[in-house]
């Protein structure tokens, strides 16, 4: 029943009904990965949809040079894998998990009956998928045409969620998370950090950031 809730929470499976959702979660596989686990590769071919009921993941790349770039992170009731999902490609992304991790997992195969009489699913599915690439849009222009001090703080601006009247970021990134995911050096975010507190624009305690008031330089 609880996997059942998760399911109907995510808003790609909205569209379904009770029925459904039990016939979804009757095919959905669950797995638990400890920290550090690899559960994609990229370059694998697979046609898994992955569902996180707990814990956070990033999905990355690496570059010629082995440099790795954190393209996203998710968490409990995100998703991921849906375009090899839906095309049977090659994976795009390889995803790792920042701490302990259960997953659902659901194969094409799995969930082709329900595609065939729901239309309104493969359509969400859509949806989703064009809100990735607007997102990734995004994060393509930031590295284009920002300098590192407006892509660290657009970061920080688009992680945050509302505190009290300030802005937190949940997760607890290192520096050289910040740098990976905007294509800078943990040198220079350090460097950046310093500038942002003694200013006032952040603060930080036990690892987590909070922004105190507008980042210069953010979107």
């Amino acid at each position: 029943m609880q996997h059942t809730t998760i399911l109907k929470n995510i808003p790609i499976f909205s569209c379904l009904d009770e029925e459904e959702l039990f016939e979804l979660n009757s095919v959905a596989t669950k797995r638990i990965f400890p920290k550090n686990s690899l559960l994609i590769n990229e370059g694998d071919k697979t046609d898994s949809l992955y569902i996180i009921a707990s814990g956070k993941v990033k999905a990355i790349i690496t570059d010629e040079n082995g440099k790795e770039v954190i393209l996203s992170i998710f968490g409990p009731g995100e998703y991921f894998g849906e375009l090899a999902f839906i095309d049977g490609e090659h994976r795009s992304a390889s995803i790792i998990t920042r701490e302990t991790t259960e997953v659902l997992i659901i194969s094409r195969e799995g969930i082709r009956d329900i595609l065939s009489s729901n239309p309104n699913l493969a359509f969400n599915l859509l949806v989703g998928v064009v809100k990735r690439l607007r997102e990734a849009t995004k994060q393509i222009e930031s590295l284009a045409l920002m300098d590192v001090y407006g892509r660290v703080a657009r970061l920080l601006v688009h992680l945050a969620v509302p505190h009290g009247n300030k802005h937190r970021i949940e997760d607890k990134l290192t520096h050289q998370e910040i740098a990976n995911m905007t294509g800078s050096s943990r040198e220079m975010v350090t460097r950046i950090f310093k500038d942002l507190i003694y200013g006032g624009y952040i603060s930080v305690k036990n690892k987590q950031i909070t922004i105190n008031k507008q980042l210069p330089y953010s979107w």
